[in-house]
């Protein structure tokens, strides 16, 4: 008996593939490095772009500091989101700290979208003997292809989360692809929990995993029960309807007028100029053409979040071309991936040789002016997003010059525009509802009110109707910052 229990372990041991070891490490500081990288180049970004997030993102900073308080009211804008809720209400025990980690979270999350859609153009290329550049090529394609999605920038500099979506997007794919399925099923749960349009994928994918692998069934299970839960179980305890964020959403002025099939495939084709699109659809013939069962299943998908997205619109919710970003990066990097095939299957004969490349590199130059003009793009964001940023940071020492929170409330509600709600509600600790939106309707009514009048690069406050009984302590309120 002794001699068996001393045994096993050593047939254990012996059963080990040392090789498969090592390549598992490999892979976990492969990972360890690419994540320190991306957390290094999104805080430096952070910092040197002195950005501040837009309108959705100090909502969602609102949301996690009044749900710790124990005080959340959802009934305003933004719309209710689970994902950035998630993270901003974890960020939100170390304070006003979390305004940083919400932005680095956000700004990394963009940034590994290029990542995912590198790694796998790479691997849907497939093997290229004798030509190795043909899925460097790809991966490069991929990589700088998704960051230069139409807007993109902008939203980074915005820490939205919709970048970040396009990452959890291509993250599920790469891990399902890598025989990862709990953290494909996971990144699935997690983008379902930031758009909508994704709960169809998720469900298909959560009843094949249902049948291909029993084991999964309880993490499976628990997927589906957690999503419903927190798109509508937290507004229901929080604001006046259990569905608060449709109904944000359908409040919205930006629905598509006129035929929604045709405005929400124009959205869809308007993430690319030409160029991309026909390396796109070069990619669904190649797919075709093959029989590639992997492509095929990422087109029909994509396909899928946008018909899913012409059914929202055809209820009327908007559908701005950012909510289609996430299959615009899956045909992206399938038109990587075509082009990479092409290079490393290019006929021998020398002339058909380089009619494929010529065809590639003629894909590559007719893209580069649009490459230029993104990033042009990007460095007017950033210029206008310092002036965001300076004229937000002249808000909270304002507040602290005059007397703080308690001693402004004190003569009246605050107001300001509807652009800068949520940064006022964020600056004074209050819910976004609490803060109103519209001046001339606040002073027709004739209550108390404190104005913050964003102008230039800084601020005006003004009192109004306050009560003579207060008037002589709360007139020190008129005052306004440097607007340079």
């Amino acid at each position: 008996m002794a001699e068996q229990t001393i045994a096993a372990p050593r047939i254990r041991e012996r059963r080990r593939d040392p090789g498969r070891e090592a390549a598992r490490r490999f892979a976990r500081r492969r990972w360890t490095a690419a994540l320190a990288v991306v957390l290094l180049a999104s805080t430096l970004f952070v910092v040197l772009t002195a950005m501040r997030p837009a309108f959705d993102a100090y909502g969602w900073l609102v949301w996690g500091r009044q749900a710790l308080h124990w005080d959340l009211n959802t009934n305003a804008a933004p719309s209710w989101k689970p994902l950035t809720f998630l993270f901003t209400f974890a960020y939100s025990v170390v304070g006003r700290g979390a305004l940083w980690l919400w932005m680095v979270t956000a700004v990394g999350g963009a940034f590994a979208a290029a990542i995912f859609a590198a790694k796998l153009a790479y691997r849907l290329t497939g093997p290229a003997s004798g030509r190795p550049y043909a899925p460097v090529v790809a991966t490069v394609f991929a990589g700088l292809g998704v960051l230069g999605i139409d807007g993109y920038w902008q939203l980074i500099l915005s820490a939205t989360s919709d970048p970040m979506d396009v990452t959890l997007c291509l993250a599920a794919i790469d891990c399902h692809l890598s025989g990862r399925r709990r953290l494909a099923w996971a990144a699935l749960v997690l983008l379902s929990l930031g758009r909508p349009e994704a709960w169809p994928v998720t469900a298909l994918y959560a009843l094949w995993a249902w049948r291909a692998i029993p084991s999964m069934r309880v993490l499976v299970a628990a997927g589906i029960a957690v999503i419903p839960v927190l798109w509508f179980g937290i507004p229901a305890l929080t604001s006046r309807s259990w569905k608060i964020s449709s109904d944000v959403a359908l409040d919205s002025t930006s629905s598509i007028a006129g035929n929604k099939f045709l405005g929400v495939w124009h959205h869809f084709l308007s993430v690319y100029e030409l160029p991309m699109q026909l390396a796109g659809l070069f990619a669904v013939i190649l797919a075709l053409a093959r029989r590639e069962r992997t492509w095929l299943m990422l087109i029909g998908a994509s396909l899928l979040w946008v018909a899913t997205e012409i059914g929202f619109a055809l209820h009327g919710f908007a559908a701005p071309a950012r909510y289609l970003w996430e299959p615009a990066a899956v045909m992206i990097v399938l038109a990587g991936s075509a082009i990479g095939w092409v290079l490393a299957n290019a006929p021998r004969l020398m002339l058909l040789r380089w009619v494929a490349i010529g065809a590639v590199i003629a894909v590559v130059v007719a893209l580069a002016p649009h490459a230029r003009g993104r990033v042009q793009d990007a460095n007017t964001s950033i210029v206008l997003v310092r002036n965001w940023g300076r004229q937000i940071d002249r808000l909270r020492p304002l507040i602290a010059r005059e007397g703080g929170r308690k001693r402004i409330l004190a003569c009246g509600q605050a107001v300001t525009v509807i652009s800068y709600q949520s940064i006022v509600a964020w600056e004074l600790e209050l819910n976004v509802i609490d803060v109103g939106w519209n001046p001339p309707r606040w002073i027709d009514a004739g209550q108390p009110m404190v104005l913050f009048w964003p102008q230039g690069a800084g601020w005006i406050v003004q009192i109004f109707h306050i009560p003579a009984a207060r008037r002589a302590a709360c007139n020190r309120l008129q005052t306004q910052t440097a607007f340079s």
